[in-house]
């Protein structure tokens, strides 16, 4: 053999290991690798991670026909493995972590007889590996709610802790649950359930801590007992259904007078409330009136009446969970005090009243002075001034006739005295 066909010899061992891949250019790019764990995980359990072949255009486009041309490389350190499955297009590991972090997995697929060709397909992702408990705290109510961590107050709760532990890695441990409901109550228990029934309206934090604990053989020491523990806390909103509305004011009332009513809600706020008058006492419709927030559950209401007549306010209010109606009668009665426009006129004859009543209280009393000082006054003024005026100033009937009597004499009789003859 010719000296420079050894290289050439070696050059075409190598290629060889690409002939079998000469689609792969094509194939690459179109498939995909989707990888599921059951992680995260306690450091020493051990974790289920899964790898699948899938199409890019969401399957579509066929996989392919024969699984046994691609096989698939797995990166793990610094997870322990534990064991390998191979199926059609798939393949899963079981892993264990001994260190606590996010530690990455990757894989990728190439030809079944070349790893060192051009991959077909990538797959990455990060295992959480605790040293503590994974779980959840899951807390349902016989009244659900479509608001998130939302619940009815004075119904009971279901508080339940979920061990995630898909390997039964805790199956022979115990477990102890110490329970805190926000609201100063506290209890333990050995059971991972619990029904409670809260009596107050606001936000609380349920807080659970869990302690497990249970033998293991220890290399020259026997038996000794682990422990590991588990901080869980969750937030609920405890809301109350509305109740009914109280309203608080007059049913009777006038014209162009200020009234107003007090609403005390029988329910949990933030509230919506809306309001209207009608002349009948009927539910309001979507959109009938502007809506009002309410941040307490009282609220006061304010309006006057221009009009008389029946009327009836119409209220609705809502929060998270329920709405409510309530009515309220009034009666509008006229006014007997007129209104502002009015007040001007009223004034004006007022004033002109109580000046006219002075005027004559202050001439009364110059009359009477004169009359004292001067008791026999000229006739001329004194027939002009008593006699015709004084009717209308002196205070009593009995001082006018004293007056008519000393100016004119007695009065004549009323008939005259017959003389009788005798013949």
């Amino acid at each position: 053999m010719a000296p420079d066909a050894v290289p050439r010899l070696r050059r075409l061992l190598w290629l060889s290991c690409f002939l079998p891949l000469a689609s792969d250019p094509v194939a690459a790019g179109l498939y995909e690798l989707r990888l599921t764990t059951d992680g995260p995980a306690t450091t020493g359990a051990e974790v289920t991670i899964s790898a699948s072949f899938v199409a890019r255009d969401n399957g579509s486009l066929a996989l392919p026909a024969d699984a046994h041309l691609y096989r698939f490389h797995w990166i793990h350190a610094p997870l322990v493995l534990t064991g390998k499955t191979e199926k059609a297009l798939s393949s899963t590991i079981r892993v264990v972590g001994n260190m606590p972090g996010d530690l990455p997995v990757s894989v990728w697929v190439t030809s079944a007889n070349c790893w060192m060709c051009h991959p077909v397909a990538r797959g990455f992702t990060v295992l959480p590996i605790t040293e503590f408990l994974v779980g959840d705290l899951i807390i349902t109510q016989n009244s659900s709610l479509p608001w998130p961590s939302s619940y009815l107050t004075k119904m009971s709760l279901k508080v339940a802790f979920l061990l995630h532990d898909p390997s039964d890695f805790f199956k022979s441990a115990s477990f102890l649950y110490s329970w805190d409901f926000g609201d100063g109550t506290q209890m333990v228990t050995e059971d991972p359930e619990v029904y409670y029934n809260y009596s107050i309206i606001g936000t609380c934090t349920v807080k659970l801590k869990v302690v497990a604990e249970w033998e293991q053989m220890k290399p020259g020491a026997g038996k000794g007992v682990m422990q590991k523990t588990g901080d869980f806390s969750t937030l609920l909103k405890l809301q109350e259904t509305l109740q009914g509305i109280q309203v608080l004011g007059p049913t009777l009332i006038q014209t162009f007078q200020k009234m107003t009513i007090t609403l005390n809600f029988l329910g949990s706020p933030p509230l919506t409330v809306c309001w209207r008058l009608k002349p009948e006492c009927l539910p309001l419709e979507e959109g009938e009136c502007h809506p009002v927030s309410v941040a307490s559950t009282t609220h006061n209401l304010t309006h006057t009446f221009k009009n008389p007549g029946d009327y009836c306010f119409s209220i609705r209010a809502e929060n998270v969970i329920s709405k409510t109606h309530q009515y309220h009668r009034v009666q509008v009665w006229p006014s007997s005090i007129q209104p502002s426009v009015f007040a001007f006129p009223c004034a004006t004859l007022i004033t002109v009243t109580l000046a006219f009543i002075m005027y004559v209280t202050l001439r009364n009393a110059t009359q009477h002075k004169d009359m004292v000082e001067n008791p026999e006054p000229p006739s001329g003024t004194r027939c002009c001034c008593q006699v015709c005026c004084g009717p209308f100033l002196l205070e009593t009937p009995a001082e006018y006739l004293e007056i008519v009597r000393e100016n004119h004499g007695l009065l004549p009789p009323l008939y005259k005295s017959v003389k009788t003859y005798t013949v």
